[in-house]
């Protein structure tokens, strides 16, 4: 069975301010998506599963389906507040979406395979893609999910701040934990983290951290209801909560349901946090598309 590809693109963009899920990147007008697609069917994923907002549902079909028509299946899924909360009080002051982990929820009745999720607005490269292909096809359990691993150096933004899942890896390659570090930034040379506190802990550019480029069995469907309930009773009443992937794969190591594999790729990662970011990745997709990697129109 082919695995399906789950791509998160129901952000609301506050940092970047428009719909960067949308905006096109590529010299043929390639949006970041439309390359994350194109490596994944390369790599053997036989369908795409989108994740998006209600509100924008129409303009984001009216650009992807003709592009993808007959190339790759596609399913669409909305990310709404009240999705599997189980009829929980959502409270009155809550704005934004539950988080990555409720995304995937929210794709439960869509997925039956083996199954990547990546975001909307991340550059990933080929190379991650077929090692995620290659595991999805061959390794994946329901007691065996994996991660795509980068070098954070790699991975931090020139004009701002950053979250990254930072892992811990043991000698067998296998995730030991990962926190969600939401601040990370360069200071004075040294990349840091900096917590609620306002306090700064130094991170190795060489330390390995997640871009949110999972691999999963379907029975993380199941744990991740079970988390999310815990979750809603102890933060649902706090507006800016949210439910990352990070805390699923947590409980998933700490609780022994299972192990996630670090799958290390040698693939450049580029992404648009910042609208200040937007040059440096249309100048990284140009210098793909002279150098080979990819030709100058996706979809011709």
């Amino acid at each position: 069975m082919q695995p399906t590809l789950l791509i998160l693109a129901a952000g609301m963009a506050s940092r970047y301010g428009s719909l960067k899920q949308i905006q096109a990147f590529g010299p043929s007008g390639e949006t970041i998506i439309d390359y994350s697609i194109y490596d994944a069917i390369r790599a053997g994923f036989g369908k795409i599963v989108f994740i998006i907002r209600e509100n924008f549902a129409t303009e984001f079909k009216e650009i992807f389906e003709p592009k993808l028509k007959g190339r790759v299946a596609t399913d669409y899924v909305y990310q709404n507040m009240d999705s599997f909360t189980g009829g929980y009080q959502i409270p009155g002051d809550r704005t934004k979406p539950w988080g990555t982990a409720h995304a995937i929820l929210c794709a439960k009745n869509a997925i039956q395979e083996p199954f990547a999720v990546i975001n909307a607005d991340d550059f990933y490269g080929a190379d991650a893609f077929v090692k995620m292909a290659d595991f999805l096809k061959g390794e994946a359990k329901a007691d065996i999910y994996s991660v795509v691993g980068y070098e954070l150096g790699k991975t931090v933004s020139e004009h701002g701040s950053v979250s990254r899942g930072v892992c811990a890896v043991d000698g067998a390659g296998f995730l030991s934990a990962i926190n969600e570090r939401t601040k990370i930034y360069t200071d004075n040379g040294q990349i840091v983290y900096e917590e609620a506190d306002g306090s700064k802990h130094p991170l190795g550019a060489e330390t390995p951290v997640s871009m949110n480029f999972w691999g999963f069995h379907p029975s993380v469907f199941d744990i991740s209801q079970s988390l999310f309930n815990e979750f809603l009773e102890k933060n649902g009443t706090n507006p800016k909560s949210e439910f990352f992937i990070p805390i699923v794969a947590d409980e998933f190591i700490r609780r022994d349901l299972g192990k996630v594999k670090v799958l290390p790729t040698t693939a450049k990662w580029f992404g648009v946090t910042y609208k200040e970011d937007a040059p440096g990745v249309q100048a990284s997709l140009s210098e793909l598309v002279k150098n080979g990697a990819y030709p100058d129109n996706l979809w011709k």
